[in-house]
C-alpha cells in the first residue's frame, strides 16, 4: 500500500490499494478472527465486525438512500450504524444487503481507519453532514442507479470500500472451490477462465453460496474474471 498527500477531498493523505493488497487484507483478517470459512459458505460478518473492532453494529432510522455509517475517534472506530429499514424488511434481499453494507464499513476500517485516526481532530463527516458531528463520520449511500452515473463522483474511499466487500464477503480462494465445474483452465499456465455464457450461472450460485445478492455476485466476478476479447473471463 502506498500512500499520497493530497489537498483535494475530507483527506490529508490517500491511500492507494491494488487489487490483491486488499484481497489480502481482508483474507488475513478473516483468518486472525477465525472466521475465515473452511469450505464455501456465508461469512458471518457481523460476528467479524464485533471480534476485530469491538464494536456492535447499530440499527437506526437513517436518511433515504443513507445504508450505513462509520464514525471514529482518535482511537479508531467507534461506532457502525446500519439502516434500520434494511433490517425491519425481514426479506432475503435485504438481508443480503445488511452483510452487504457491513462488509463496505468493515473495509473502511481495514483499509482507512489509520487516516481518521491521524486527521481526527480536524475532520468533519466525509459528505458535509451533521449526522453524527460527535467525530468524523464516513456516510455510505446507496449504490447510482447506471442511469444516473453523472451523479457519482467518484470518490476513491468508496470504490475502495466496495472492492472489500467481495473479499470479504466472497473470498477468491472459496469463490474458485464454489466454482468447480464451471471454470476451464486456459494458456500454459491453466489459468481459470469462465466462458461468457456460464457468467450468470456463475454469478446465481456464488449468491446461494455465500448468501449475497446477485449483483454482488456479478461484480465480485467482474473483478476476479476481467474479460478478454476471446470471450472469456479470466483470472
Amino acid at each position: 500500500m502506498k500512500t499520497y498527500r493530497t489537498k483535494t477531498g475530507p483527506l490529508s493523505s490517500r491511500p492507494f490499494y491494488e487489487f490483491r493488497e486488499i484481497e489480502d487484507i481482508c483474507s488475513d483478517e478473516l483468518r486472525k478472527t477465525g472466521l475465515y470459512p473452511m469450505k464455501p459458505e456465508p461469512v458471518r460478518i457481523e460476528r467479524f465486525i464485533e471480534k476485530r473492532f469491538k464494536v456492535h453494529p447499530e440499527y437506526d432510522q437513517l436518511a433515504e438512500g443513507l445504508l450505513g455509517y462509520s464514525r471514529f475517534g482518535p482511537k479508531g472506530i467507534e461506532k457502525i450504524v446500519v439502516a434500520r429499514a434494511l433490517s425491519e424488511s425481514g426479506s432475503r434481499v435485504a438481508e443480503r444487503q445488511i452483510n452487504s453494507t457491513l462488509a463496505h464499513e468493515a473495509g473502511h476500517v481495514l483499509l482507512h481507519g489509520h487516516l481518521f485516526v491521524f486527521d481526527c481532530h480536524s475532520l468533519t463527516s466525509l459528505f458535509g453532514s451533521d449526522l453524527d458531528p460527535s467525530g468524523p463520520t464516513i456516510l455510505c449511500r446507496d449504490p447510482i442507479r447506471p442511469e444516473e452515473k453523472k451523479r457519482y463522483s467518484g470518490q476513491w474511499w468508496e470504490y475502495q470500500a466496495n472492492q472489500a466487500i467481495g473479499a470479504l464477503l466472497l473470498p477468491r480462494p472459496l469463490v474458485l472451490e464454489a466454482l468447480s465445474g464451471l471454470l476451464l483452465p486456459r494458456g500454459s499456465f491453466g489459468w481459470p477462465t469462465l466462458e461468457t455464457t456460464e457468467f450468470e450461472k456463475a454469478s446465481m450460485r456464488l449468491a446461494d453460496v455465500f448468501d449475497v445478492n446477485p449483483a454482488a455476485a456479478r461484480i465480485r466476478l467482474n473483478g476476479l474474471f476481467p474479460e478478454i476479447e476471446s470471450g472469456q473471463l479470466t483470472l
